[in-house]
């Protein structure tokens, strides 16, 4: 599937196990491996990824970029060895955050939602970025699977807060959606399921998104 996309002109692939943390595995290789055989765009790959070996290892399977999400949160000196290693380039940091249940600010959240960590999501991407990440994927845990949008607010607030891109996940269903988003401030947004479930094609929302004014990759 990943072929296809690419076929139909998508920028990038993301590939996020996101199970591997909670079973407390690492991301195949031999699956990183066997995408990267048909693909000639760049590939991010995230779930499990604890140390810099962890990391190499996916790199080396055909990986342009790690995403670390809850190793981080757990140890945030991981980023600095991570960024030494390889280079910032390479390493990309993964934020699921929620609405703090006051409805102030945001909320980092780890293992699927189950475990709100308290700590707050803007300043971790701050401090992320200043630990050595090249790029932040910023999942809204309230916005993800409803298909309503992404959290502009959230969105806006992270832009503003670090000088790296800043990816959009979480809520997508619409061109409108996607574009909202990047009025919002992100440097490129991800989608699934409007892709996955065939309501679309790469090259139809990039179209669409041109028409409404947005800079896309031709």
């Amino acid at each position: 599937r990943a072929a296809s996309y690419e076929e139909q002109g998508v920028d990038e692939i993301v590939i996020l196990d996101v199970s591997a943390t909670l079973e407390g595995r690492r991301t195949q290789a031999e699956t990183v491996r066997a995408v990267r055989a048909r693909l000639s765009i760049p590939l991010t790959v995230g779930g499990g990824v604890r140390e810099p070996d962890d990391a190499a290892r996916l790199l080396d399977a055909g990986a342009d970029k790690v995403a670390i999400n809850t190793a981080a949160v757990d140890d945030p000196t991981r980023l600095d060895r991570l960024a030494e290693r390889f280079g910032r380039q390479c390493v990309v940091v993964a934020i699921d955050a929620a609405r703090r249940l006051d409805g102030e600010g945001w909320e980092v959240v780890t293992h699927a939602g189950k475990n709100r960590t308290g700590r707050d999501a803007i300043l971790w991407a701050r401090q992320a970025v200043e630990r050595g990440a090249g790029e932040v994927l910023l999942t809204s845990f309230d916005q993800d699977g409803t298909r309503e949008g992404y959290d502009l607010a959230l969105l806006r607030a992270a832009a503003s807060a670090v000088a790296v891109p800043v990816i959009a996940s979480g809520g997508a269903a619409t061109v409108a959606h996607l574009h909202e988003a990047l009025g919002a401030g992100a440097d490129a947004v991800l989608a699934a399921s409007i892709f996955h479930d065939g309501d679309m094609t790469v090259g139809t929302v990039k179209r669409a998104l041109a028409r409404l004014g947005a800079r896309v990759r031709a």
